[in-house]
Formats: C-alpha cells, sequence, structure tokens
C-alpha cells in the first residue's frame, strides 16, 4: 500500500480521515493496541471523572464573568464548557502521550515501512526499551515548548470579560497547533529529525497542519471518540509525514 501524493489530498482533513482507515489495516492493528490501551484507561477515567465534577467547576468559572456581561450567560455557559473540555482533554492526552510514546513510535515506524513498501524493522522489546530514553527526551522537549504557552493562555481566562470570551478561542488554536506537533513528531523523531526543525517544517504548511491538528483537538473532546483518537491521529500523522515531508527530511536519520 503507497500513500497518495496528489495536491488535493494534502489538506489536514485528508489525512485525519485517513488515519481512521489505517489503523485498520491488517498487520498494522496489533501495533495500535498498545497505543489504544493506554489512551482508554487513562482518557476514559479521566473524563469519568471530568462529568462527575462539570456541575460544581462550572458555576466557579461564570462567577468571574462581570456584571455586564451577565446578560450574556446563556452563551457564555456552553463557552465555559468548552474550555475545561480542552484543557482537560489536552492535559490528559498529554499524560497518555507520554505513558504511550515508546509503542506510539513503533506504530509510526512500522505503518511508514507499509506505506512505502519498505521491509518493516523488526523492532523487539530489547529495541523499544533502548530507543526510551532517546524518546522520553523528546517528550520532554514538546512539555518544555508547551507549557510556557500554555500558562500565558490559562492567565487569560482569569481577566473579566476576555478570559470568558477571546481566551477559549486561542487556547482552541493552540491546541492545535500542538496536537499537530504532537502527533506529527512520532515519524519525524523516528528519522531523528531536530525538534526545532520539524516545528519549522510543519509551518510551511501550517493551514494543513492546522486543519489536522483541531479536528484532532476536536475528537479528543468528544466522549468515546476520544478513546480512539491517539492510533488514529498517530497513522494519520505518519501518511502526512510519508507524503509531505520524507522525502526530504528522511536522511537525517
Amino acid at each position: 500500500m503507497a500513500s497518495s501524493t496528489s495536491t488535493a489530498s494534502q489538506s489536514g482533513v485528508y489525512y485525519f480521515s485517513q488515519g481512521w482507515q489505517l489503523i485498520r489495516l491488517p498487520g498494522i492493528r496489533r501495533y495500535v493496541f498498545l497505543p489504544l490501551l493506554v489512551n482508554i484507561l487513562l482518557m476514559g477515567g479521566a473524563f469519568w471523572w471530568l462529568f462527575s465534577r462539570l456541575g460544581e467547576w462550572i458555576p466557579a468559572v461564570m462567577s468571574h464573568v462581570p456584571g455586564w456581561l451577565q446578560w450574556l450567560n446563556y452563551l457564555l455557559w456552553p463557552v465555559a464548557v468548552l474550555s475545561i473540555l480542552l484543557v482537560f482533554g489536552y492535559f490528559f492526552s498529554t499524560i497518555a502521550n507520554w505513558i504511550a510514546a515508546p509503542f506510539s513510535g513503533l506504530l509510526a515506524e512500522q505503518l511508514e515501512a507499509r506505506l512505502t513498501g519498505a521491509t518493516p524493522p523488526d523492532t523487539g522489546i530489547f529495541g523499544i526499551m533502548k530507543d526510551v530514553p532517546r524518546i522520553m527526551k523528546r517528550e520532554w522537549q514538546k512539555f518544555a515548548w508547551y507549557l510556557p504557552r500554555a500558562v500565558v493562555l490559562l492567565l487569560l481566562y482569569f481577566i473579566p470579560g476576555v478570559g470568558q470570551t477571546l481566551a477559549p478561542v486561542l487556547w482552541f488554536l493552540f491546541s492545535a497547533w500542538m496536537m499537530a506537533i504532537q502527533y506529527c513528531d512520532y515519524p519525524f523523531d523516528n528519522h531523528k529529525v531536530p525538534f526545532k526543525t520539524m516545528r519549522e517544517s510543519l509551518r510551511e504548511r501550517k493551514v494543513m497542519n492546522m486543519q489536522f491538528g483541531a479536528l484532532t483537538s476536536l475528537f479528543t473532546m468528544i466522549p468515546v471518540l476520544n478513546l480512539v483518537i491517539l492510533p488514529v491521529a498517530i497513522c494519520g500523522a505518519t501518511a502526512m509525514w510519508v507524503d509531505c515531508y520524507r522525502d526530504r527530511l528522511a536522511a537525517w536519520k
């Protein structure tokens, strides 16, 4: 199976939809299992706990709405719910990605071989363990890049008016970009492409990557669907790597 490189196919929507098809490929499904299991256990438990707490948290968020905006409560209430889901979804998906990172990289590696017709690497448990320090270092790089920007956006939530109107929009856009970075990084890192080079490459096709990240971020907030989004996003991002970046950057490895 070879990935398409037609211009028409190069959109984030296309690659996100490809992810749903690629997780079902024979020979790939077994590599989907461990990232999927981690995501189901963590995200399932986290969102069950979240929905049991929303009744307490929403009034607390709405208490920051200034008096002159009270007449917009019927609009701001769903925005508050969306904000909590965005922050919560990204936080726990980040934890799931840390735990599943070695297996996520293995899934991206095996799928890339399948899409390009190459011989799949025979990576055993010792090969995975050998790569764990490098993979964890890369996850830390992503987290260190993400954290200061996320803190600034979270502080905006406490500014009356701005916190309930502008901040959720900015957070969604930032989450979309970070989701693109998070999942596209697996195939990039398999080829030892530096983190900074990877970000610069994604910016060259920013619209495509924002589309992909926005859909991933949206599905992360949807119960049940968010349980399978981790391997879906890895597969979609790997197809994007093969079509759009591999020929130019694979030589890093």
